[in-house]
């Protein structure tokens, strides 16, 4: 087992609790079971959730071994962290693809070699009868349950928690009994989960886990975490031109936190702020893309947002139009592009769009001037547009 000690593994890390515990499992001698669970809700991982994922590969790369749990029973119920409402129920269809994806895209981080990781579904030991059921939740009382942050202030502001929810800590609670786990990783949001979970050990007469928090990844917008269901994430499996390119509209704030989180190093003292993100850009698209990609798309950045002109491959679209009819510039922009017509309407009267490097801003355009030309909206959404026949 190579030599890392508690500090290397803790460099980056937002707490390790309780004081000194993680010093005395290392000091056991015995490569340590480290424990994530990750619940599948959603079909894509993005680069939040590889702040966790990064480190538990330091872990593996220091010889121990990661018992990675895929919650395909608790994503039944729905991690209430950060909820301020019950979580929908996820049928097990929607669970067993989402399940699947994610497995594969952890792997881009984590070694998935025998030895080095132990995949497993908590579905293995959580449909269990009701005797078992009955002597996990003894092991708890309601008081502690509602002394995590979020169901606090949901009872503050007379808002309901489900007994679904206060069961759920006690379910990845249960997880670290299961597996045995010796340290346990997740989000600062997952911080009473984790120490509950260290209770929960102690009633079955296990040796307690250590909890090693990690931050959580601001978005591209710099402000809220990263999340999907705001719109500022990026994913593992994005195309290389969305892995730069968003890359590089981060603010200039949130350049610290991602040297430190998605490369495990420090933005050097006085770096550029522009040629820091060129490279962070760079490196986060060459790790998920490839160099051939990440060398592509920084000559790409050059060439559209440095000087101006076009990418050298542009996706064609076509559009229809009824015979002597004009086009609605906001409902084409709203359908090639993926928005709602009120922004396509509001990128209009931003001057955000142009048609072969000429600024347009009319709701309505002839279809004649739209043949054949290049449609430009904001800095990075490019369509070669072919009116379609008939």
């Amino acid at each position: 087992m190579r030599g890392s000690g508690a500090e290397e593994l803790a460099r980056g890390a937002a707490e390790v609790l309780p004081a000194g515990e993680l010093e005395r499992k290392l000091a056991l001698g015995r490569p340590l079971r480290v424990k994530l669970g990750i619940d599948p809700t959603a079909p894509d991982i993005h680069l939040g959730h590889t702040v966790v994922l990064r480190k538990l590969r330091e872990f593996q790369d220091a010889g121990h071994l990661v018992v990675l749990i895929v919650g395909d029973f608790t994503a039944r119920v729905g991690d209430p962290s950060g909820r301020s409402e019950l979580r929908p129920m996820l049928s097990v269809e929607q669970i067993e693809a989402n399940a699947a994806t994610y497995q594969d895209q952890a792997f881009r981080v984590l070694d998935d070699a025998p030895g080095r990781l132990e995949l497993r579904r908590n579905s293995e030991w959580l449909d269990m009868d009701m005797d078992e059921l009955l002597a996990l939740v003894r092991t708890t009382t309601v008081g502690q349950l509602m002394e995590r942050d979020d169901f606090a202030k949901r009872r503050a502001r007379g808002e309901p928690v489900s007994v679904l929810e206060l069961l759920y800590p006690l379910m990845q609670g249960y997880d670290s009994v299961a597996v045995r786990a010796d340290i346990e990783l997740g989000g600062t949001d997952q911080t009473f989960n984790l120490l509950l979970g260290r209770d929960i050990q102690r009633a079955y007469g296990q040796a307690e886990q250590a909890v090693l928090t990690m931050p959580l990844l601001v978005g591209v917008d710099g402000k809220e975490k990263m999340s999907k269901s705001l719109g500022n994430q990026i994913g593992v499996t994005d195309p290389a031109a969305e892995i730069y390119g968003r890359t590089m509209s981060i603010p200039d704030s949130a350049l610290e936190q991602w040297y430190l989180l998605l490369l495990g190093r420090r933005l050097a003292a006085g770096a550029d702020p522009l040629a820091a993100k060129r490279a962070l850009a760079h490196e986060l698209t060459s790790i998920y893309q490839g160099a051939d990609a990440a060398d592509h798309e920084a000559a790409e950045w050059d060439r559209v947002q440095r000087g101006g002109g076009q990418p050298s491959e542009i996706e064609q679209a076509t559009f229809t139009v009824a015979a002597g009819g004009a086009v609605h510039l906001p409902a084409l922009i709203a359908e090639l592009f993926g928005l709602s017509t009120s922004e396509a309407r509001r990128l209009i009267e931003q001057g955000a769009v142009s048609l072969d490097d000429v600024r347009l801003d009319g709701l309505e355009i002839e279809p004649e001037r739209l043949d054949g030309g290049v449609l430009r909206v904001g800095k990075r959404r490019f369509r070669r547009l072919v009116r379609a026949a008939g």
